[in-house]
């Protein structure tokens, strides 16, 4: 493995689409092979810098601190981007 792929997901507590965003997260990294990814989660509630830019779009998903989704994540699409080398066109 050449490197590790950090996941952060950036949610607040009590958020339905957070758990969602978690569960699928969950499931298309449990795919992968294992130390992958590393997955990071952050609470819009401990930072306010995180809660001034991404209040309105929780859940968010970066991969390798760039933006892959908000609102609604998926699963076909993050596997996608998970699984390319070359991730530059599935992140958007």
């Amino acid at each position: 493995m050449d490197c590790v792929t950090t996941l952060t997901i950036i949610s607040k507590p009590d958020c339905h689409l957070c758990d969602v965003a978690r569960e699928i997260v969950e499931t298309v990294v449990a795919d992968l092979p294992e130390d992958a990814v590393d997955v990071r989660e952050l609470s819009i509630l401990d930072d306010p810098a995180l809660y001034a830019q991404w209040w309105e779009k929780i859940p968010v998903v970066l991969i390798d601190d760039r933006l892959h989704a908000h609102w609604r994540l998926s699963p076909e699409r993050l596997r996608a981007a998970l699984s390319t080398p070359d991730r530059e066109d599935t992140l958007r």
